[in-house]
């Protein structure tokens, strides 16, 4: 007699209470520069007349600062500070109204605010005084004339007493600005958001339900789960020495699902003598890759680094050298064209501006349609440092990343390319707040977004660092893998070690296992109920399901499944046949 069951698989997003109730965290940012600006976060937050609707009641001008209100046809009012003149004749930065406020101690504060400058363009910091005069950037702007753009950033205060807010830039203008927030969260709340977002938007719960041939819920039934691989890509960067050592290998592969090569793709590693490549270890570290189905980010097509150059490419005439980027350009992505998910098509090039200096200021945009015209697949990033670690930097601020995206985007026959936002991560002492808002600045223009570099410098604090960055990143809606940059070498690493030389692991070692082994599933079993159905609440990734029932004494069922944010609220049939 022939026996079936029909298993019944839906996935309900999942709905989790926390210990600490505070008020929710909001994600909104803008990247567009708008006519009126919009309302303040959190209705300002400690910020008293955040919107100047009472004049500049609650605000302070700084010393020969002449500050007054202003409306903008549709009525909406703002500040206008003029800037001060130099009775010296030194630059001096222009400046805002200051408010006074009251900083707690442990406590994270995120930052916003609307601003606009007098005329032309203009990079706009945001301070806050601590109760100890340091001065913190909380964050940046690239701030026009004529239309509103949104600064959104945050910072954290480790002792508590008065404090200062306020706007600054080293232009000649006069700054404007409105919808002022200062929102502060305790680190319980900080902590109880980042879980809530990490359930949210990596984890779904599964319900199963067992039926019979004729559609009867079967009890008793034992459904057995089984992690095949985490739908969460998180790496490392991998060195060309797991090509000799098994141990290395065997420590990299059962941790890994994506890796970057440290140097092996880069051109001076294929091409160091001109019209010399070897392409043997990168392609002998991909094979590798490959065996243990480890995803690569191709690292990278160009570098716009002057001092990263050959010395025998940086005395090539302008043919010369377009002859020589084209060789390597075709060379490399013709070579690992669907290999690689990724490609970082010109690094760093906010910071640097090698081929920029060489072909005009189209340059990167140029690159990037040639590399997608030869691997439609592979997503084309960005990669840059300091736009998540460094707010006082003014080179790779979230509003100039996002200019530059936008400038490759518009360019004749870009349209369509497939882009993505990395961020390197290589970080210090993290402004956590400030992370966070400056992912959600670029979250908005709804691309894979990656953290490609990460790391923390060695010190006392740097597990803990590590894993605030770590999980910062996890939790955040808008990014789609990260990677660290501890990859293992037997002199040292750049800045960061995972294992010991005998690949054991070090304190980072230890922490970064504790977070794989929470981020997925082990091997688990569960009972169907009286209705047939049992629940599960997993990880995002693939699965393996395993159903038996002791009607069917020895016989089961595996089902691969998939686990994802896609297929919240769909329904899937297993037959069982015996």
């Amino acid at each position: 007699m022939e026996k079936v069951l029909v298993l019944s698989l839906i996935c309900i997003s999942l709905c989790q209470g926390w210990v600490v109730q505070s008020l929710e965290y909001d994600h909104t940012a803008s990247i567009e520069c708008l006519r009126d600006p919009m309302k303040p976060l959190y209705n300002g937050g400690i910020i008293q007349n955040g919107e100047f609707n009472s004049g500049l009641m609650g605000w302070s001008t700084h010393r020969d600062i002449k500050a007054g209100l202003s409306s903008s046809p549709s009525g909406n009012k703002f500040a206008v500070v003029q800037r001060a003149d130099s009775l010296s004749g030194a630059a001096v930065p222009s400046r805002s109204v200051y408010q006074k406020i009251q900083l707690q101690g442990d406590t994270h504060y995120s930052l916003s605010a609307w601003l606009q400058v007098s005329a032309g363009a203009a990079h706009v910091k945001a301070f806050v005084k601590t109760p100890n005069g340091e001065r913190v950037v909380a964050g940046s702007v690239s701030a026009q004339s004529g239309c509103w753009s949104m600064l959104k950033g945050g910072m954290t205060a480790y002792s508590s007493g008065p404090g200062q807010i306020f706007f600054e830039s080293d232009a000649p203008v006069d700054i404007w600005m409105d919808s002022v927030s200062l929102q502060p969260f305790t680190f319980d709340e900080w902590d109880a958001h980042r879980q809530q977002s990490a359930a949210k938007v990596r984890r779904s719960t599964v319900r199963v339900v067992v039926r019979g041939a004729d559609g009867a819920p079967m009890a008793n039934a034992t459904v057995i789960v089984e992690l095949l691989r985490a739908g969460f890509p998180f790496g490392n960067a991998l060195t060309k020495e797991i090509l000799d050592l098994p141990a290395y290998e065997k420590w990299f592969t059962s941790r890994f699902t994506v890796a970057t090569f440290e140097n092996e793709m880069k051109w001076y590693s294929n091409e160091w003598a001109q019209n010399n490549e070897d392409y043997r270890v990168a392609d002998a570290m991909l094979k590798l890759a490959q065996k243990y189905n480890i995803k690569i980010r191709g690292h990278n097509v160009f570098w716009d680094d002057q001092n990263s150059q050959m010395k025998w490419v940086t005395p090539l005439n302008l043919d010369q050298l377009k002859a020589a980027m084209q060789k390597r350009l075709k060379s490399v992505v013709t070579r690992y064209a669907g290999k690689v998910i990724h490609w970082d098509v010109v690094n760093e090039n906010l910071h640097f501006n090698f081929f920029e200096t060489k072909l005009g200021p189209n340059a990167s945009p140029m690159i990037y349609n040639q590399v997608g015209a030869l691997d439609k697949n592979a997503i084309l990033f960005m990669n840059e440092f300091n736009t998540l670690e460094q707010p006082g930097d003014p080179n790779p601020v979230p509003s100039k990343y996002v200019a530059k995206m936008k400038q490759i985007q518009s360019y004749p026959g870009n349209s369509a390319l497939k882009l993505g936002v990395g961020l390197e991560s290589h970080f210090s002492t993290p402004n956590i707040p400030y992370m966070r808002s400056a992912l959600d600045t670029l979250a908005q223009l709804k691309l894979p977004m990656w953290l490609t570099e990460v790391d923390v410098v060695k010190g006392p604090n740097q597990v803990k660092f590590l894993e605030q960055v770590l999980r910062e990143g996890y939790a955040h809606p808008s990014v789609n893998g990260m990677i660290m940059w501890a990859a293992w070498h037997a002199k040292g690493c750049y800045v960061m070690c995972l294992t010991d030389n005998s690949f054991k692991n070090l304190p980072v070692g230890t922490l970064v296992d504790k977070l794989i082994a929470e981020w997925k599933t082990h091997k688990t079993a569960a009972t169907t109920g009286a209705d047939g159905a049992v629940e599960l609440d997993l990880p995002h990734g693939d699965y393996n399901l395993t159903v038996s029932h002791p009607s069917l004494g020895t016989n089961a069922t595996v089902r691969a499944m998939t686990v994802d944010a896609a297929s919240l609220a769909s329904e899937r049939l297993v037959n069982i046949k015996v």
